[in-house]
């Protein structure tokens, strides 16, 4: 017997589950930092302090417009990223705009190349059950999902910042089990996060799956758990 059976809806995490294989987004953009030379001007603990300072600039701030794409979300995020280096560095603060520009390039390329490997994912299990989106942004994941063609799969999109609520917390993911109208027993959550996916969809009845890759810190690196796969594709072989 499939061990999804049961299973009528979906519920996709966005960043780090279909935009970076199950990779923390951090370790995405250190590899671009390294390809453009940056490591020249910070090892990996002092680009750890760069992107913490942009993610708490960008919730503090709106940088991010409804419209940008992801492209000009990462230059934006780029800019704040070198900004802090410059001023914690030796990184020649003339050499911003060019060094951001090349990164969210790299950056950009990466996601396309992932969401890619997604596509035919999506398209086959949207045809076969409905799917919802449920993402901490920055309030323009509608225009990143259009950017990169695949907005059309989702039938709901539970964006924190447009509803107020960020994961960890459990309601967002019942958010997106009352989007589906169906019991949370029967929702199947696809996430990339132990801590902001994993235990908040269990917590909120669902199963959950765990696109499981390098995560932010040793603990959820280490963490075990049933239910891990490594590449979205696998659950072509599980879903019924």
């Amino acid at each position: 017997m499939n061990r999804y059976n049961d299973i009528n809806g979906i519920i996709f995490d966005y960043g780090g589950t279909l935009d970076s294989g199950g990779q923390h987004w951090s370790e995405v953009i250190w590899d671009a930092w390294c390809h453009a030379g940056m490591q020249r001007y910070a090892d990996k603990e002092l680009f750890r302090e760069a992107y913490v300072y942009a993610e708490r600039e960008l919730a503090r701030v709106r940088h991010i417009m409804p419209d940008d794409d992801f492209h000009a979300l990462l230059l934006k995020k780029m800019r704040i990223e070198l900004g802090w280096l410059s001023e914690h560095s030796d990184f020649p603060a003339a050499e911003i705009e060019d060094k951001s520009a090349e990164i969210a390039r790299l950056c950009d390329d990466a996601a396309r190349g992932r969401i890619a490997e997604a596509r035919p994912v999506l398209e086959r299990l949207a045809g076969r059950y409905p799917l919802v989106l449920v993402s901490n942004f920055y309030g323009n994941v509608e225009a990143v999902l259009e950017g990169y063609g695949i907005r059309g799969f989702f039938g709901d999109i539970i964006e924190s910042a447009v509803v107020g609520v960020r994961k960890p917390d459990p309601e967002i993911y019942r958010m997106g089990v009352r989007a589906l109208g169906m019991d949370a027993r029967h929702v199947l959550v696809v996430g990339d996060s132990y801590t902001k996916d994993i235990v908040p969809a269990t917590a909120a009845g669902c199963r959950a799956v765990w696109i499981k890759g390098k995560g932010w810190t040793t603990a959820e690196d280490e963490q075990q758990y049933g239910d891990i796969i490594t590449n979205i594709t696998e659950l072509l072989a599980d879903l019924p």
